[in-house]
């Protein structure tokens, strides 16, 4: 039985990260490259999808709360980077509560990213279909349903079949994306230049709602920031890892951070509040009104943009579903949920079962709940997750401390983080509460009943080997605004004759 899962593994892990290539490191990463996969494994469709619902509850004042959801998404990320230093291995979250709690307390909190990452995957068809109706107005309510079911199967056709394809279109998807933000954060930018007082009454009322819509709205913006921990590389893969892993968080956390915020400030500085309150797709209402001068160019702006969305949305749900499958695969191996989830495909070697559960009842998840309960639910299990890291990093610095004129500074701040996963479990909807506490629940029982039985150890060593490692935080640095960043070092490593940290061997078919 075991042959099945590992026949072919080798090439598992390529597939699961979109790449057509075996990976390995010529040097080790410095705090350039360590920031880059930060970028990368933060930065995705969440921005086309939180400025109107942000806006919508309290006005302009949400550039404040992009602010402040950066600054706790840096401190909680600090604590991550402190636990990478004292426990080099893959993981995350999952991994520090093992070692901390043990094997339930690893699997519950295992579980609960699991649900918060479902969660999230369950976003992306409705925001889909957003963007969709901002082109094609009108769908009825089959027609809907029928697109969410398309772009379902896509994800699930992709990831099953074509993952190494659709990595040889990766710069392509890459200008999809980032061209129509860049579009709009550049020409909104000489838009407010030009139109000084227009914009100004956009941000009046800077204010609205109370405090309950300040909290629901640091629920909605902190999920934008959410992703950062999927950057932590075991310690001996970085150069000076207790200086570099929490430099490169910090610095990687502040490009987001900066990212969003002018983002956001265009949108609303363009867009009248009451539009961009209704908008189910502000970033294409923000293009109309920047080029709105011109109706033509007006038509051909919004295009571009809701085109681009859909490609990010598109390309966000998959690298999702890959890291979710990822977690299922990992949890499989381990020998806490069904075997079957780590049951490969045999031509292309990819978890399909698992793929396909996660995808189909994310959809059902999808249909049922709206925007903000989803991202409500997926907050509250991942600052559930983040509460845990926070507490482990203090305990694994009395467990492992090797500078002890530090220890208050690495306490200080996952007591800090502790605060901050709290506060954000209490701004979460009260029904997104009981609902995510219930699904939590449901892991005792899947515990109880999977963990007796045997890990699968070589492939859980092949699953966690350093090369199937360095395959999936390659890819991290291969999207969105951090494939850029990456050209551009690559250019400065050229003109200073510095070799490039990692080398892809191309495999043969």
């Amino acid at each position: 039985m075991q042959q099945e899962y590992l026949h072919g593994f080798q090439t598992c892990s390529v597939e699961l990260t979109n790449l057509s290539g075996k990976v390995t490191l010529r040097r080790q990463l410095n705090t350039f490259d360590t920031t880059n996969l930060v970028v990368g494994s933060t930065i995705g469709a969440d921005i086309f999808v939180v400025p109107a619902l942000a806006a919508r509850l309290i006005g302009p004042a949400s550039i404040l709360v992009w602010l402040i959801g950066g600054a706790i998404a840096i401190v909680i990320a600090l604590c991550f980077s402190y636990c990478a230093t004292f426990l080099p291995r893959v993981g995350g979250s999952y991994a520090y509560a093992k070692e901390v709690a043990g094997p339930f307390g690893g699997f519950m909190v295992g579980w609960a990213l699991l649900l918060a990452e479902w969660f999230s995957l369950a976003v992306f068809p409705v925001a889909f279909t957003q963007y969709f109706l901002s082109l094609v107005p009108n769908l009825d309510q089959p027609s809907q349903l029928l697109l969410k079911m398309v772009f379902i199967s896509t994800i699930i056709v992709t990831n099953i079949f074509g993952v190494r394809l659709a990595g040889k279109f990766n710069d392509f998807l890459t200008i999809a994306k980032l061209g129509p933000l860049l579009l709009v954060i550049c020409s909104g930018l000489l838009f407010i230049g030009s139109q000084l007082h227009a914009v100004a009454s956009n941000f009046q009322p800077f204010l609205r709602g109370d405090i309950a819509n300040f909290g629901q709205t640091l629920v909605l913006i902190f999920w934008a920031y959410a992703g950062f921990e999927l950057s932590t590389l075991p310690a001996d893969e970085i150069e000076q890892p207790a200086k570099t892993i929490p430099r490169a968080l910090v610095f990687g956390m502040l490009i987001v951070a900066a990212f969003y915020i002018i983002t956001n400030f265009v949108v609303i500085g363009v867009v009248d509040q009451e539009t961009l309150s209704s908008s189910p797709a502000p970033l294409t209402a923000a293009a109309a009104n920047i080029l709105s001068l011109s109706p033509t160019l007006a038509v051909i702006g919004s295009l571009v943009v809701g085109i681009g969305a859909l490609v990010s949305i598109l390309g966000a749900d998959e690298c999702g579903s890959i890291g979710t499958t990822r977690l299922v695969f990992a949890m499989s191996i381990d020998g806490l949920l069904p075997r079957v989830f780590s049951k490969l495909q045999s031509n292309f070697q990819t978890p399909y079962v698992a793929i396909a559960v996660i995808c189909i009842t994310a959809f059902v998840a999808s249909l049922a709940n709206s925007l903000s309960a989803l991202i409500n639910s997926s907050v509250f299990l991942l600052s559930f997750t983040y509460l845990t890291t926070c507490i482990s990093a203090i305990i694994l610095e009395r467990k492992y401390a090797r500078t002890p004129n530090r220890a208050w500074q690495r306490t200080l701040v996952p007591a800090l983080g502790i605060v901050f996963s709290i506060l954000l479990m209490t701004q979460v909807d009260q029904e997104q509460i009981l609902v995510s506490a219930i699904l939590f629940a449901v892991g005792v029982p899947i515990y109880v009943f999977f963990a007796p039985r045997d890990e699968l150890h070589e492939l859980k060593e092949a699953f966690l080997s350093r090369e199937a490692i360095l395959e999936r935080s390659y890819y991290q640095g291969e999207v969105f605004l951090a494939h850029f960043l990456r050209h551009i070092k690559w250019l400065i490593y050229r003109t200073k004759h510095i070799e490039k940290a990692w080398s892809i061997e191309e495999l043969s078919n």
